[in-house]
């Protein structure tokens, strides 16, 4: 596991984000124009992609299909919070690598990707949604969750879309919320499932398996010096599962590797400031992970985190990690 050379640069938010095969990846809705036939679109930020996105985006697509018509998703690189309010902005679901493939997988045609910028974030909602149209070209319908709130000070709502749909000559779809349980599914809830360590709510939610991505980056080692080496993600800004070791499935350039996952701030090692890390071991693997991500579906908790008396008490349990993932997996 080599790391990348000093003089390469590190992939900035909007890096490789139109390397999908089957959906454009647009930085504006114009960039649509001059395709004659009809825009259904779709308008989330959509953190994790859950149950309730699912079904937003899915009736974009069937109206798509309905009517010959092109089915797009406009969303953000960021969230917004982390502009507006970056104190109180939440940690995300879902890397933006991610998200794209898991909307890809629906059936979008294309989508649209906005650079949320502090200018970006004063525009009025009716003014975005007017831009928006315009940008569209032939606007057949929009669909939004019926709590959906756009603009500067969320002035934009649906009552709003379906004024402008009705001027403009656009059906607008609001959508109410998936429940489960007796509660509406969103990504507020699906965070606090993961933080909780519940991830078989968070699956349920998700409407598939729980996976945290990142890009591999330089660690101190240690595992290769026990001789287990490890890929350490970069996971900034994701919200997280308590620290514990997991049985996991490793997905790196479109094939999985089974793998053993270690969430938490090694004790072991007696840190004066130790800090939260992911670290994967793929089982039987061999080659150069560094700069490339990796995105791990956790299968099964192995055990929690606890402090060794030495490196080879912490080697042996490992070792025993590992002779668990293999029969978990």
């Amino acid at each position: 596991m080599k790391p990348k050379s000093e003089t390469e640069q590190s992939p900035g938010p909007l890096a490789g984000v139109a390397r999908a095969s089957g959906m454009k990846v647009l930085s504006a809705a114009s960039q649509l124009q001059p395709d004659p036939r009809k825009v259904c679109a779709a308008i989330g930020f959509f953190d994790g992609v859950h149950l309730g996105h699912q079904q937003v985006i899915r009736q974009t697509v069937e109206d798509a299909r309905q009517h010959d018509g092109l089915a797009v998703v406009v969303t953000f690189d960021r969230h917004p919070g982390t502009v507006v309010a970056p104190d109180q902005a939440p940690p995300l679901i879902y890397t933006l690598p991610q998200k794209l493939r898991t909307i890809e997988a629906l059936g979008v045609d294309a989508l649209v990707l906005i650079e949320f910028t502090d200018g970006f974030s004063r525009i009025r909602g009716e003014d975005f949604a007017r831009g928006l149209a315009g940008d569209l070209g032939r606007l057949h319908s929009l669909c939004v969750g019926s709590t959906c709130t756009f603009g500067y000070r969320r002035s934009g709502n649906v009552a709003l879309l379906r004024r402008l749909g009705h001027e403009l000559g656009f059906a607008v779809h609001g959508l109410a919320a998936v429940s489960l349980s007796g509660r509406s599914v969103s990504s507020t809830r699906i965070r606090e499932a993961i933080q909780a360590g519940d991830l078989l709510l968070a699956n349920q939610m998700l409407g598939r398996s729980y996976a945290v991505a990142g890009r591999v980056q330089r660690g101190d080692q240690l595992g290769q010096q026990l001789g287990f080496p490890t890929a350490n993600l970069n996971i900034t800004g994701l919200v997280l599962p308590p620290p514990g070791v997991f049985a996991a499935q490793a997905r790196h350039q479109n094939r999985l590797h089974p793998a053993v996952m270690n969430i938490g701030i090694r004790p072991t090692l007696q840190r004066p400031q130790p800090t939260l890390q992911v670290e994967v071991h793929l089982l039987d693997y061999r080659g150069d992970l560094y700069g490339q991500e990796l995105e791990v579906t956790v299968v099964a908790r192995i055990r929690d985190e606890q402090r060794f008396p030495s490196l080879e008490a912490l080697r042996a349990q490992i070792a025993l990690d590992i002779q668990r993932a293999r029969q978990l997996l």
